[in-house]
């Protein structure tokens, strides 16, 4: 069979495995096994594979059916300006909340030196990405898994970024304090559970639900997160971004404002509000 062929055979066993992209999964899986590039592809579609390059290929098809994460098979996922090493210890970093850190580095612009915490980080995505795009900032990152700090701390050193890692539960271990804070926490409501696609069974549970609306993470965060913003730096109040659902981001855009928060929400780039941006001025009370 040439590479065309594989392709065509990979795609219908993933279409048949209820895979939502199976040409697309079908081809990312075909460039890793063979290390080509998509130019070299195009170039050899009548290539014969045959061997050892068959039988891996098989391999990762037979596991992506399997509804194992994509990702999970490539290793690497690259996101928000770095690369990140992916696995079962931390949750797939999300294209969605790319755009968080693109809003939460609009807040940074202006602001010399910020100090920054990202509550949750899984991965290190947030983290490192603020870090990447802002060298002078002083970042730190928090996960109650240590089995996700293993992962984050990996994945700063993969990008060659200097970032404070710590064992907490939320901010219990980091009182700041903070001109920003980042959380991308469970937000998923547990009655989701039963529902969820196979792929996201391969994620953490740890990572996911937070209580019966999705909420239960969230809510405890704010009292630490007013403690822990620094207030204004040149001019600029300390501010909370949270990513939600979009079922329930209303809910807590509403409970924090009932505190006092200066709040806006913001949508993804599907049009969904998903992201709370609180802000706490220095007339807020304490």
């Amino acid at each position: 069979m040439n590479l065309r062929d594989h392709l065509a055979a990979a795609a219908q066993i993933l279409r048949a495995a209820g895979v939502a992209s199976p040409e697309v999964d079908a081809r990312a899986l075909i460039l890793y096994a063979l290390n080509l590039s998509p130019t070299a592809f195009l170039l050899r579609g009548e290539q014969e594979v045959a061997g050892a390059d068959a039988e891996l290929l098989a391999a990762l098809v037979r596991r992506r059916a399997d509804r194992v994460p994509l990702q999970h098979l490539l290793g690497t996922v690259d996101w928000g300006g770095v690369q990140l090493c992916v696995d079962g210890r931390a949750l797939i970093p999300r294209p969605e909340t790319e755009w968080l850190l693109h809003l939460a580095l609009a807040d940074l612009k202006g602001m010399g030196a910020p100090r920054v915490v990202d509550v949750g980080t899984g991965s290190g995505a947030l983290a490192l990405g603020v870090k990447a795009a802002r060298p002078d900032a002083a970042v730190w990152a928090s996960d109650l898994s240590a089995d996700a700090l293993s992962l984050a701390r990996e994945n700063a050193i993969l990008n060659g970024l200097d970032v404070g890692f710590t064992e907490s539960d939320l901010l219990a271990a980091l009182p700041g304090p903070f001109d920003l804070i980042l959380a991308n926490l469970p937000y998923l409501p547990e009655g989701d559970r039963a529902a969820a696609d196979p792929e996201v069974r391969h994620d953490p549970d740890l990572a996911l639900y937070s209580g019966p609306d999705g909420l239960t993470l969230a809510r405890l965060l704010i009292p630490q997160a007013r403690a822990a913003l620094a207030g204004a730096n040149q001019g600029v109040a300390g501010v909370l971004w949270l990513e939600l659902d979009p079922r329930n981001a209303p809910t807590l855009a509403a409970e924090l404002r009932g505190l006092g928060w200066a709040v806006t929400l913001h949508s993804d780039l599907t049009g969904r509000e998903r992201f709370v941006r609180a802000e706490l001025t220095p007339l807020t009370p304490r």
